[in-house]
């Protein structure tokens, strides 16, 4: 026999855990065939152990980053893949209890979502299927069960028959079951505590950082996906892991928590998606108005008779009373005890028992309450409020739109293009958000050409001299806002704005000939630097832009004409000037 366990826990061990998961080592063992010609063949439940398994899901996870089938393998040899995967499933929830470290276990959740996000495979799929179905929902509150159950009277029949079962298995089959019926349920209970280790400031451990970045993009994937999220979906909210991460000190850092708070963003679209769970049919904007307005009536009911703190709120219109600050308003002077019994009063959270003084925080039942039933801005109404030009928040932010040498090591808040999708809508929403993305990493390199070729310097007076020169790029020597219009109707932005901007045309005739070319509708960049280098300082392009450049603002444009000396529009044609004016449409991003 050609395998050995200590040349696979040595190479394990060597490799891979000692050179913390380095991407070139990976890469070797991946191209070697190490998964194909000596892993594999060689897994039995016998030799299972840690370092076999994470040996598999390193490659597994590495196959995937460089975009190469990485389930065929499995398929040819399926025998011992259902073992397999229980054991990552318990190595998993075990964790440090398995010795296994926070950055093993996030090579773990990786190779997760892998899984779920292969369903196509039916090795993969008849594995997932255990873990989300109805069956999962023994996990929920049983008055929220009994709830949900209600709204679709034929899950009752299925709930009692999947109980007659259950009730027939032997009493190894039943544990296995409910292992499987609560994985994420538990894994979501072992985030909660990775999650509240993280301190408000000071020095924090980026596995743990990564971790929830990694977990978090997981839970997206099992709500973009109508299969997992048709159970899931209940699952996660009864779970409140919105409300836990939102109240979060990984959430207040700026720095470490900045893309949590852009996965968590997209977590709450998926979250608040407009479909129906069951029927997988998209909601019509009246359709989800009603659902918004069955809650909001549904809390004033209860309001009404049995709280009578809460009369002025259950007397008043549903738009009066359904923003945050009107929920938080009419909530928050209610002690915990109070707000805890409306929580358990809609099947939030279990009953308070009597006499006794409730042990979650006020802070925690208020944002409960106000997080589920506050008007969401409807999907149609986040795509206008986008910005028309991107702005430099999104340019260089790199969770957003990666640098050329992204190297798939971390994950992005960006939406995956899958096989399937919720809607239509979905379809298009995360095309449109990738191509718009991919454009602004044009316009980035763009931007970054001729700002290094313009060389902007702080003089010693602490203004700007610019000390080189770019064929289209021009110092603005004035610029006047002309006109403010008033928003449209239903809107809370300008309808338009429009500026006059001059620039001193003092170029060689070939370069002013472009620039005369300009015409109606051309778009523009007006940036504003401020740097802080000085005379003379040599810019280095491997270091990060903006923090060299001092760039502070980019505003999109577009070129609605040229101006003569009296401030009339010319018509297109041969100009002449050595100043020339032009008049802009700019589109300020909203919001």
């Amino acid at each position: 026999d050609l395998f050995s366990s200590k040349v696979m826990e040595d190479i394990y061990d060597k490799e891979i855990l000692q050179a913390k998961f380095a991407i070139r080592k990976i890469m070797l063992l991946e191209f070697s065939q190490y998964l194909e010609n000596y892993l594999w063949v060689n897994y039995t439940p016998k030799v299972s152990s840690n370092a076999f398994l994470m040996s598999i899901c390193c490659i597994v996870n590495e196959k995937f980053r460089e975009n190469v089938p990485a389930w065929e393998v499995f398929k040819k040899e399926p025998t011992h893949f259902p073992f397999f995967f229980k054991c990552v499933m318990e190595a998993v929830l075990a964790g440090e209890e398995a010795a296994l470290t926070l950055k093993e276990q996030t090579v773990l959740l990786v190779f997760l979502d892998h899984c779920f996000n292969s369903l196509e495979v039916d090795l993969i799929r008849e594995q997932v299927q255990q873990l989300i179905s109805l069956p999962m929902w023994m996990c929920l509150l049983p008055a929220r069960l009994q709830h949900e159950l209600k709204k679709v009277p034929k899950l009752q029949k299925f709930w009692n028959l999947i109980k007659k079962k259950f009730d027939k298995m032997d009493a190894d089959a039943a544990q296995q079951a409910v292992k499987e019926r609560t994985f994420l349920s538990a894994l979501i209970k072992k985030f909660f505590g990775v999650l509240t280790s993280i301190p408000p400031s000071g020095p924090v451990s980026m596995d743990k950082v990564h971790y929830c970045e990694r977990f978090i993009e997981l839970m997206i994937d099992l709500e973009a996906l109508l299969p997992t999220r048709r159970w899931f979906n209940t699952v996660l909210d009864d779970s409140h892991l919105m409300v836990s991460c939102n109240l979060s000190s990984l959430k207040q850092r700026e720095k470490e928590g900045h893309l949590f708070c852009q996965l968590l963003d997209m977590l709450k679209f998926y979250t608040g998606f407009e479909i129906n769970d069951q029927t997988g049919n998209a909601l019509t904007q009246k359709e989800m108005t009603n659902l918004h307005y069955d809650k909001i009536t549904s809390l004033q009911r209860a309001a009404f008779a049995h709280f009578p703190e809460l009369h002025d709120f259950a007397l008043s219109n549903v738009a009066a009373v359904d923003t945050r600050e009107s929920l938080t308003k009419q909530f928050g002077h209610l002690s915990p005890n109070m707000l805890h019994q409306v929580a358990s009063y809609l099947c939030l959270l279990p009953e308070l028992p009597e006499g006794q003084d409730t042990t979650i925080e006020k802070e925690v039942l208020l944002e409960l309450l106000v997080s589920r039933h506050e008007r969401r801005i409807s999907q149609i109404e986040q795509l206008n409020l986008m910005p028309l030009y991107p702005t430099e928040k999104i340019i260089w932010d790199e969770n957003i739109v990666p640098t050329e040498y992204y190297s798939g090591e971390g994950c992005l808040a960006l939406p995956k293009l899958n096989l399937q999708f919720l809607t239509l809508h979905d379809y298009l929403l995360r095309n449109f958000n990738l191509f718009r993305l991919e454009s602004t990493y044009e316009i980035r390199q763009d931007i970054e050409d001729v700002i290094f070729r313009m060389k902007p310097w702080q003089s010693e007076y602490g203004g700007v001299v610019f000390g080189g020169w770019a064929r289209m790029a021009q110092t603005i020597t004035a610029f006047s806002i002309v006109e403010v219009a008033k928003p449209n109707i239903g809107e809370s932005w300008p309808a338009r704005v429009r500026a006059d901007v001059t620039v001193n045309l003092n170029v060689q005739d070939h370069i002013k000939n472009e620039w005369e070319g300009l015409r109606k509708h051309d778009v523009c960049f007006l940036i504003t630097v401020r740097p802080n280098l000085i005379y003379g300082t040599r810019f280095d392009r491997r270091q990060p832009f903006v923090e060299q450049t001092g760039l502070v603002y980019v505003r999109g444009c577009e070129v609605q004409g040229m101006l003569d000396e009296r401030g009339r529009v010319i018509e297109e044609g041969v100009y002449s000037f050595k100043q020339c004016f032009w008049c802009l449409e700019i589109n300020f991003p909203t919001g």
